[in-house]
């Protein structure tokens, strides 16, 4: 098929290299434009923008997908398809139409189920069993489109953000082949999205990382999970911001905040129900250290009540 990719993110990468390794004609990719990051604020180009190069693609990086001109070109492609993952810019109607078959998207959960930004995070801390990706045929609506293929997943006691990740981009990469060879055969047919079970993956912000000790353990110990590695999970103790980047639940007593140090050396923080024993920490500007480790340059003593937010935090 002659295809154009819209993607920026890490997540996309795998689908664009299935698409070239299954033979079809990727004429252009869409991405985003490079943008200072690091120490150097150096111009850095997005994971897509740099697999493209390598593979010899053609790549375009508007600002904006919002005028004529851009409209125009991408019509003048002439494609049977186009393929969306990650993107980062909407698509107006003028592109959901040009495409023969139309603009599928990959999305990294269980449609109707977390629809929006932040799905793989929201399964993780809603304690979700299961997850996985979904194809669709992108209408004007926040990935309400008619589904096309789906796979499933399940969702392990010791899945983190990071794992889920790279499992549902590997998924996705073998669906969209799947998805573009069912639609030129005819053998799929779109199905509607249910109204029912439809809910709503909120973009993630640094300000819910911040641990609240009177949400249960459990709440807890599944944020951990879920925003490993971004945006990632703290508490403040003497001025400083201790990054958690490990747990497990463990049984505690006293109010919630309330530390206790194990015969193992590893410290438990009392919650508003259950324990959370702490893993691996790091300071700002420091290593990442096995928490027994950390407590012998960084005094948290038993007995000592860690704070929570001001505000109590939303449960999970």
């Amino acid at each position: 098929m002659r295809i154009a990719f819209l993607g920026s993110s890490e997540f996309a990468v795998p689908a664009l290299q299935a698409l070239v390794d299954a033979g079809h004609d990727v004429v252009a990719v869409y991405t985003r434009a490079p943008k200072p990051a690091g120490r150097g604020q150096q111009e850095r180009k997005t994971p897509v923008h740099q697999l493209a190069e390598r593979l010899g693609l053609s790549v375009r990086t508007p600002k904006t997908l919002k005028t004529n001109e851009e409209a125009a070109a991408f019509k003048a492609l002439d494609l049977d398809a186009a393929v969306v993952v990650s993107y980062g810019h909407i698509l107006t109607r003028p592109f959901l139409d040009a495409p023969v078959l139309g603009c599928i998207n990959i999305h990294g959960s269980l449609l109707p189920r977390w629809r929006g930004a932040a799905p793989i995070h929201r399964a993780i801390l809603a304690g979700d069993a299961e997850t996985g990706v979904t194809t669709m045929r992108m209408d004007e609506g926040l990935d309400t489109g008619p589904m096309l293929l789906a796979e499933r997943t399940p969702i392990s006691a010791a899945d983190t953000a990071e794992t889920v990740h790279d499992r549902l981009a590997a998924m996705g990469a073998t669906l969209i082949v799947s998805t573009l060879d069912g639609l030129m055969r005819r053998s799929i047919d779109p199905t509607p999205q249910p109204d029912e079970g439809a809910t709503y993956a909120h973009k993630l912000g640094k300000e819910e990382g911040v641990l609240d000790w009177r949400r249960s353990a459990a709440e807890l110990e599944r944020k951990v999970r879920a925003f490993h590695p971004w945006p990632g999970t703290s508490f403040t103790y003497n001025g400083e911001s201790i990054k958690v980047l490990g747990a497990t639940l463990a049984l505690a007593a006293g109010a919630p905040g309330t530390v206790t140090i194990g015969r193992d050396g590893f410290p438990v923080i009392a919650c508003g129900v259950g324990g959370l024993r702490l893993l691996k920490l790091q300071r700002p500007g420091k290593s990442a250290q096995a928490a027994d480790t950390f407590l012998r340059g960084f005094a948290l003593p038993a007995g000592t009540v860690l704070p929570s937010p001001a505000v109590l935090s939303p449960p999970a």
